[in-house]
């Protein structure tokens, strides 16, 4: 592949240490140094020919270099082994060239992450612990269940399976539900979608507080990017976050995407880009489609989305199995 095409994330194989701690991406021919789990610590690495220190988690500072064509083409990329104050040891011993990595997007793989602490300690600790208390006032919940309301509606709840990141079961039922207003609108993107072809694939939608706590706890907090702090509650917890991805109406097979499910990774991030031109149009076009009904993409994660009245709805810790006799949306 021609450096021209590099739009990924960048990786190499002398110094897999360095490849962990450090998240190398290039967004409209710019690249950026992203110390893994420190977001807001991205560096840009500017001029052509010149060089950029990055401290790293580890305490290390690594100076990196680019170089570039008239038309702004990544022409050669390099870390160089060792910092002097005074110079840069840039001999072709001490580069290290990165090269594009892409771990692929195949919908039917799925993402999982070395647990700190396994679910089945934390269940009943969590199950036990009470969500942030919140002054109010809110509208009074009024969660709907989303499969009755169309067939079009389809279900993958990873929760309520082993194949997600965190490898094991965290629901008891596999359903999906929103507040109503979220309901009815997730309802009018889906019959936008459908004339051209594509279904709403939902993986999980409201989602009991002490499993957000599950999830914190047990991801290693390189990553906490990724899930949400439990003291501050998920909008997924207000019955007004939805993660969801198209399917071909016509095989019943989920499209493509830039990446996978709950990847940490930046292939999830809505503006990655990297992957192929038509998994970017399926992502941009999902994404699209679900701002026109009032939603907003998470910064993060190009499958979740947030019902613009997110704020008026209280945390909320009830398990599906309580959640008897919800009406269909109008």
């Amino acid at each position: 592949m021609e450096w021209k095409q590099l739009v990924g994330i960048y990786g190499h194989d002398r110094n897999k240490q360095m490849g962990q701690t450090v998240i190398l991406f290039e967004k409209d021919q710019r690249l950026f140094l992203q110390p893994r789990g420190a977001p807001e610590k991205t560096q840009e690495i500017h001029a052509a020919g010149g060089s950029v220190l990055i401290t790293e988690p580890d305490g290390r500072t690594q100076a990196y270099m680019e170089r570039r064509t008239e038309d702004g083409t990544v022409q050669s990329f390099w870390q160089s082994e060792t910092w002097d104050q005074n110079r840069m040891e840039n001999s072709a011993s001490a580069r290290f060239p990165y090269i594009r990595e892409d771990a692929g997007a195949d919908p039917s793989h799925y993402y999982h992450i070395p647990l700190v602490v396994p679910v089945s300690e934390l269940r009943q600790k969590v199950l036990a612990a009470q969500p942030p208390v919140e002054p109010g006032p809110f509208r009074k919940a009024d969660l709907v269940e989303l499969a009755p309301l169309d067939s079009a509606i389809h279900l993958d709840i990873r929760y309520a399976q082993s194949d997600n990141f965190l490898g094991t079961p965290l629901y008891t039922q596999a359903r999906a539900f929103l507040q109503r207003p979220a309901a009815e609108a997730l309802l009018r993107v889906l019959h936008k979608l459908q004339p051209l072809g594509y279904g709403l694939l939902i993986h999980d939608g409201y989602r009991p507080w002490y499993v957000t706590k599950i999830f914190w706890d047990a991801t290693p907090s390189e990553d906490h990017n990724f899930v949400a702090d439990p003291q501050k509650g998920s909008r997924h917890n207000r019955g007004c976050a939805v993660d969801l991805t198209l399917y071909d109406l016509a095989t019943g097979k989920p499209v493509e995407m830039p990446g996978l499910y709950d990847e940490m990774s930046p292939r999830s991030f809505p503006d990655f880009p990297g992957g192929t031109s038509l998994q970017r149009w399926h992502r941009d076009l999902l994404r699209r489609a679900m701002e026109s009904g009032g939603f907003t993409v998470n910064e993060d994660e190009w499958w979740h989305f947030d019902y613009k009245d997110w704020k008026h709805y209280p945390i909320l810790n009830v398990p599906f199995e309580k959640l008897h006799g919800v009406a269909g949306a109008t």
